[in-house]
């Protein structure tokens, strides 16, 4: 297992100041031990991020296909493993109790495996398509393209209202393609794929034939196998959940969760915060002398990452 050099990682101390300012208690299981997972490979990956990152030449041509479980949990940098924990955070709170934290930990291991398969789909044909060979060999690595997907879920079990886009109003429903052409013009080095990818995978879960493959598979998850107190319960309308007393189903549970949170971030919605970190970060970059790896779900091309390597993994 590799250790990260040591040195100020200022978006991991950000982020374990938001988790515990939110509370620890205030956060679902299933939605803290997924940040639990990502901060601890982060601090100790299994292998350096250019080993773990998913490409199809890695993965399908060399059939190294162990990078489909790890790149959704490694991350480029401090930064990138903060934008996409705290929007985990966000969608965590929400869609668990929603969903009941043992469907949630279903979606998040089939999404975190999908997303990769749709990424690899995605980035063949767009090479077959475009005749451009770079595309296969185009590393992806990162948890945002499952955070593309639960935002697909989250638009669609809390749907109205609009959120602010680089200061456009934009409906839910179509607040995912906005942002996915957002982050892009602000962040030309993340995977347009990798995000198109998470995209696809949410919509195959709300309109497609995902949910019913899931359900299908489910079986054991109708049982009555909940936590002291908890009846667990399924039913037919795609979602399942925990009934009755604690922890997520008190009076009032929802409310504190919200009112804390929104404290914490001075109200201040998931895309007004990114955008605002956003600013920050390459503010940050901009004034730094060791330039790193831009955050998001992609890495550069095979050249730059061996010259890359030699400054970031050498020492590891």
């Amino acid at each position: 297992m590799q250790r990260r050099p040591r040195g100020l990682n200022a978006g991991l101390i950000l982020l374990l100041s938001q988790i515990f300012h939110v509370g620890i208690n205030n956060i679902p299981p299933v939605t803290l031990a997924t940040l639990a997972v990502n901060i601890w490979f982060f601090l100790s990956p299994l292998k350096p991020v250019y080993s773990s990152c998913l490409s199809v030449e890695k993965c399908y041509q060399e059939k190294d296909w162990q990078r489909l479980l790890l790149s959704p949990f490694h991350h480029a940098d401090d930064w990138h493993l903060y934008f996409n924990m705290v929007s985990m955070l966000w969608k965590g709170i929400h869609l668990e109790r929603r969903l009941g934290s043992r469907w949630f930990a279903y979606v998040i291991t089939t999404f975190s495996l999908l997303t990769g398969v749709v990424y690899l789909f995605l980035e063949f044909a767009f090479a077959e398509c475009m005749g451009e060979p770079d595309f296969k060999r185009s590393c992806a690595v990162g948890f945002s393209g499952v955070l593309f997907a639960l935002k697909v879920l989250n638009n669609h079990y809390f749907p109205g209202g609009f959120v602010n886009v680089l200061g456009f109003p934009v409906p839910h429903k179509f607040s995912c393609w906005a942002e996915l052409v957002a982050i892009h013009l602000i962040t030309p080095g993340t995977s347009f794929a990798g995000h198109l990818a998470g995209i696809l995978v949410g919509l195959m879960y709300i309109h497609g034939p995902l949910k019913k493959i899931m359900e299908t598979c489910a079986g054991i998850f109708s049982s009555n196998n909940g936590y002291p107190g908890q009846q667990y319960y399924f039913n037919n309308s795609g979602y399942s959940g925990y009934q009755d007393y604690y922890p997520y189903g008190r009076p009032g549970y929802q409310e504190d969760v919200r009112r804390n949170y929104d404290a914490y971030t001075a109200g201040l919605s998931e895309e007004e915060q990114l955008e605002r970190a956003l600013r920050a970060s390459l503010w940050d970059r901009g004034n730094s002398r060791n330039t790193s790896p831009s955050y998001g779900f992609q890495l550069p091309p095979e050249e730059e990452m061996r010259r890359t390597r030699l400054h970031r993994f050498d020492r590891q």
